[in-house]
């Protein structure tokens, strides 16, 4: 069943719009996941600031967590103008990409979406509409490749 289920995901994108994020299913492990999720962010200029492993975190403090691990990454050339335009989204800048496991055992890429971050603080269309659109289209090509929902991500320029 588990399988059949990944298998209708593959390749389609859940987006719950109530909630502000984004969503790929993958194929991989957490581990390989953000492997490859780190190795494509670097490949296309982006610094990743962070991985942070929440399930060892949990350890740590003797406490049981699936696998879960945060990556923070970030590039000021695109950032940079969207905070001008509101100073307030440097709260949810650098971006993340979530790869957890979930209780049934699968794997997913979540991250905060453009429209949600826009809203959130309110940052209109005009300002700097061709960054907002290149930093949606990155943070989602970035999530699908280390998913496996892509097999290339081409440089996002």
């Amino acid at each position: 069943m588990k399988k059949s289920v990944l298998l209708l995901l593959l390749g389609v994108c859940i987006f719950a719009a109530e909630n502000g994020m984004g969503e790929y299913p993958s194929r991989y492990g957490v581990e390989e996941t953000t492997k490859r999720l780190v190795e494509v962010l670097r490949r296309n200029g982006a610094t990743v600031f962070k991985v942070i492993d929440h399930a060892e975190g949990a350890s740590s403090v003797g406490m049981k967590l699936r696998p879960a691990k945060l990556v923070i990454f970030g590039n000021p050339k695109i950032g940079t103008p969207l905070m001008q335009c509101s100073q307030t989204l440097g709260l949810d800048l650098p971006q993340k990409i979530l790869v957890y496991e979930d209780e049934e055992g699968m794997v997913h890429a979540l991250f905060n979406t453009k429209a949600y971050l826009m809203w959130r603080h309110g940052v209109e269309y005009d300002c700097s509409p061709a960054l907002q659109k290149k930093m949606d289209a990155a943070v989602k090509k970035f999530a699908k490749y280390a998913t496996g929902n892509m097999e290339k991500a081409e440089k996002q320029r």
